[in-house]
């Protein structure tokens, strides 16, 4: 049984693996305010650039669900290191990208190595911890995290400052990088072989089976994707609307895309303390339905113009707050539930995350880009629909609060 680590060794643990968590939203946001350039220099439509996007969440969501069950079979490390390499070499070929099809490939397998990353994340934590300590770890991880979409696109503005896009993904690729040799020389083993399970096709299909009978398990991972949908309808779209519809500078959209992140930092770091007090369960409920009345607030003000860019901006900050008190939960209930598999179950949460947040941003694209309505429409669409869910199965207690 390996132990789960305390005092300066919980500290160092939590940075770790935040640092490696952080690669996921560095690898996203660091060239969305490169994005309109793209389109420029590739000759592609807004809906085609944002694709790229999808591609990067799809290639998480999918390598996942193959990620999983091999994590459970041969253990952690292996599977992390591989995927930082993979990470490494396609942010290389994104950089040398000719046409925005090639780059959205490019996207997708970057989004294959970095899902390695987010299993094992997840896997690991439940390896060591249950339960509120579990929400409470990924809370404190959130932190860790949260700072990568503040300075992301900060980083991604000074780089297109000096050289173009392609050389943000060559930094990306850099990253990678160091957090290979990270992983390498400082995260340890915590599947012991006599825990592990035997990679299978029928096991590893009667497994996932089992994780889609549990009606509570499957509303954790619907209320999951659909906030990530949400979260990642901002990402998708909000380059598009603060700089072409409000008429923000690189400079200016980094800094009101910081300020929000701000938001999503806020609502993760109030969790602990929450936690306190109430059980995992409940705050998930009140997150999502915050979530909700925030959305519907943001789509009003997009649709009648009234206040501007503060009255677009304000809600998306209540928005972003309440991804923040809710995403750290819904992994920590759900992976409690099904400790016995947890990277097949963190597989599966992860790719509901990222599947359904990929679909959600080219659909923003697609609606059009002369407002700030269609971004907004999406966001209360995810944002309702994860408080539906809520209400319809997180009902009464659940034991692992």
């Amino acid at each position: 049984m390996v132990e789960a680590p305390r005092g300066r060794s919980y500290v160092k643990f939590v940075l770790v693996l935040g640092a490696l968590i952080a690669i996921g939203p560095l690898t996203i946001d660091t060239y969305l305010p490169a994005m309109p350039s793209i389109a420029r220099e590739l000759s592609a439509t807004e809906s085609q650039v944002q694709g790229t996007l999808t591609g990067i969440l799809l290639g998480l969501g999918l390598g996942q669900l193959l990620v999983g069950p091999l994590a459970d079979a041969v253990g952690r490390r292996r599977p992390l290191i591989a995927g930082l390499a993979l990470h490494i070499v396609a942010s290389l070929a994104c950089a040398m990208a000719p046409t925005v099809g090639l780059l959205t490939a490019g996207r997708v397998v970057q989004g294959l190595g970095n899902a390695a990353v987010s299993v094992v994340a997840m896997a690991t934590v439940r390896d060591l911890f249950s339960g509120s300590a579990a929400a409470t770890l990924l809370s404190r991880l959130m932190l860790v995290m949260g700072i990568a979409p503040i300075v992301a696109p900060t980083i991604g503005g000074a780089v297109l400052a000096h050289t173009s896009w392609r050389g943000v993904f060559g930094l990306v690729s850099l990253g990678g990088l160091v957090l290979v040799t990270v992983a390498t020389l400082m995260l340890r083993e915590t599947l012991p072989p006599e825990r592990r399970r035997r990679l299978e096709l029928l096991p590893v299909l009667r497994t996932y089976g089992s994780l889609l009978r549990d009606r509570t398990f499957v509303g954790l991972v619907l209320i999951s994707g659909l906030m990530f949908a949400t979260l990642f309808s901002y990402i998708g779209g909000s380059s598009f609307v603060l700089q072409q519809i409000y008429g923000l500078s690189v400079t200016q959209f980094a800094l009101a895309f910081g300020l929000n992140s701000l938001g999503f930092l806020a609502g993760s770091q109030l969790n602990p303390l929450l936690l306190r007090r109430f059980g995992p369960r409940d705050i998930v409920r009140a997150g999502v339905a915050l979530g909700a009345m925030a959305a519907l607030a943001l789509l009003a003000a997009a649709a009648t113009g009234f206040g501007g860019l503060p009255l677009i901006l304000g809600p998306l900050w209540f928005l972003l707050f309440a991804c923040g008190l809710t995403l750290p939960n819904t992994p920590a209930l759900a992976l409690t539930r099904h400790g016995e598999a947890a990277g097949t179950a963190a597989a599966l949460l992860g790719a509901s995350q990222f599947v359904i947040g990929g679909a959600a941003a080219p659909v923003i694209g697609a609606l059009g880009s002369g407002s700030a309505v269609p971004m907004a429409a999406v966001m209360a669409t995810t944002a309702t629909g994860a408080a539906v869910v809520a209400a319809l199965t997180l009902r009464g207690s659940l034991a692992e609060d």
